[in-house]
């Protein structure tokens, strides 16, 4: 019976394993490759006492330990302790990303696209395509996590052992895998590969969120965050190795009650209830500017929400980020205290212009999702029933490109405003919300050409529009740690976050703002234009 549910994995296995290698090059080149890169720099980086007496500083600012981590090393400090503290959580995070990516795609989105329902229809057993699938996501975490460990020891960065570079590669392994476990019970519980991604996702930022507030709180606190065990590895110091125990366990128990669920349930549903819905359909679904709202109403009120919540998270530790002069009674004396408060202000609005960026460019997925779904669909046939009737491609193109656009600009909206109600909250001197929503006119701009390029390829170039998500990725990673890599400033604005000011620490780049966001509409238009000149796609 046993050997019957799981019959033609080995199959199975072999065909996603070729159907998938571009993707799971590129993923590895990605992963990999920023980290031996990054590693062969630090020793030029950090190389000499004052730098690193300097970095080490700097990351025990709560900013800092928010984004990376507590640093917890005792001197005499390295440049592979500060790559560790730097790059463990950071690389966590996009690893998680991947093991999301390929565990919703090749699980929950292949029974939405009917494949799961042709596979089954064989002599496969019941539970071998998410044995494949399991098998599949197992192998690349461990073959990306050799890569690296291996990478590191060639890199040669001054303080690193094979202990801790080995401990590197296969803790970022195990904690993919811990992930990729999460999305594939996600995939189960509710009804669409859509819907997976989201609560995957939403999980994900839960549990970042926990992290960061913990580890500025009390960072015993996150032993109790799951997302916090890669940070317990103490990389290049102690090189702790039982916290793998911890995720290994955890994988396992949720891969067993993934499987369990799916012996259960019907392929093609999950283990939530759905709705019967209405008896006549809504007004508002007359048009197809209705129908997209409609279709994505769950996932935009959770991005919507999660946006808001993520921006009042990191709000609300702004009195400890702002904290740092008024906390030292000697430089009160000194500079007096309306100095104190103006340096103290200075920092917490410095570090929001780091954390806008992050708004700006999550903000923009749920845009680019809507943007691209103009495809998705056509491909899928669900749009049959629109080019049917008398809806012209202006209308259906200009539908996704407004829903897209409100919602993006939503987000990106909530996000700040979050950002500046958690962070007043916390704060002893307020900082008025216009000051903080000067990010949102300043990012606005990049997010347009953002939005306008992922149209332009959605119009010309459709089997390629996914190329687009390479646009936030490299914005957020040039961004986010270029300037700890030291990237040269045309590395830094190959992305259009940036171009963008430091607001609201800075005033807003009018002319800059001006010319993006006329470049973003001339993209939208030009993604129209080879739009309405293609052929669509009717099954």
């Amino acid at each position: 019976m046993l050997k019957n549910n799981f019959a033609r994995t080995g199959l199975l296995l072999r065909t996603y394993l070729r159907r998938d290698w571009l993707r799971i090059l590129l993923w590895f080149l990605g992963l990999a490759g920023i980290m031996v890169a990054a590693a062969g720099k630090f020793d030029s980086l950090y190389g000499d006492p004052k730098a690193l007496a300097s970095i080490s500083s700097t990351l025990k600012l709560p900013a800092m330990v928010s984004m990376f981590g507590p640093f917890t090393a005792a001197k005499p400090y390295n440049p592979a302790i500060i790559y560790a503290a730097e790059m463990m959580v950071f690389m966590g995070l996009f690893t998680a990303m991947m093991n999301i990516y390929f565990a919703v795609k090749n699980s929950r989105a292949e029974e939405d696209t009917g494949v799961s329902e042709l596979i089954s229809a064989h002599a496969v057993g019941r539970s071998a395509q998410l044995l494949a699938v399991t098998i599949e996501i197992l192998l690349i975490n461990l073959v990306i996590g050799v890569v690296e460990a291996l990478g590191l020891q060639s890199a040669g960065m001054t303080g690193a052992d094979a202990n801790g570079s080995w401990l590197f590669g296969m803790g970022l392994a195990f904690f993919g895998i811990m992930f990729a476990a999460i999305s594939l019970l996600c995939a189960q519980v509710v009804s669409s590969g859509r819907s997976a991604t989201m609560l995957s996702y939403g999980v994900m930022g839960i549990l970042y969120v926990a992290r960061m507030a913990t580890d500025v709180q009390n960072p015993d606190l996150t032993w109790f965050t799951v997302f916090g065990w890669i940070e317990k590895l103490n990389i290049y110091v102690t090189n702790t190795w039982w916290p793998l125990t911890l995720m290994i366990g955890f994988a396992v128990i949720v891969f067993g009650i993934t499987f369990a669920i799916a012996m259960q349930r019907d392929v093609g549903s999950g283990i939530l209830p759905q709705g019967n819905g209405r008896k006549n359909a809504s007004p508002l679904l007359a048009g197809p500017f209705g129908l997209i709202a409609r279709l994505e109403r769950t996932s935009t009120i959770v991005w919507l929400i999660a946006l808001f919540g993520l921006g009042a998270s990191y709000g609300s530790i702004f009195s400890k980020v702002g904290d740092l002069l008024g906390s030292n009674p000697t430089m009160a004396k000194l500079i007096g205290n309306a100095a104190v408060t103006a340096a103290n202000k200075t920092i917490v609005l410095s570090f929001a212009a780091t954390l806008a960026v992050v708004f700006a460019v999550v903000s923009v997925v749920p845009a680019m999702m809507t943007v691209m779904r103009l495809n998705t669909d056509e491909s899928k046939g669900y749009l049959e029933q629109l080019h049917a009737r008398g809806i012209s491609r202006l209308r259906l193109y200009s539908s996704h490109m407004a829903f897209a656009l409100i919602v993006g600009s939503i987000a990106l909206f909530l996000g700040i405003i979050g950002m500046g109600i958690g962070g007043n909250a916390s704060m002893a001197h307020a900082i008025p919300l216009t000051r903080f929503l000067r990010s949102f006119v300043g990012y606005w701009p990049a997010f347009m050409v953002t939005i306008g390029f992922t149209a332009l390829l959605a119009g010309a170039l459709p089997r390629l529009q996914s190329v687009a998500w390479v646009v936030p990725i490299y914005g957020i990673m040039s961004t986010y740690v270029g300037k700890i890599l030291d990237f040269p400033k045309w590395a830094m604005k190959v992305s259009p976050f940036g171009w963008v000011n430091q607001v609201p620490l800075k005033s807003i780049n009018w002319g800059m703002a001006g010319w993006m966001s006329a470049l973003g509409i001339v993209m939208m238009l030009a993604g129209y234009f080879f739009y309405r000149q293609r052929d669509l796609k009717i099954n």
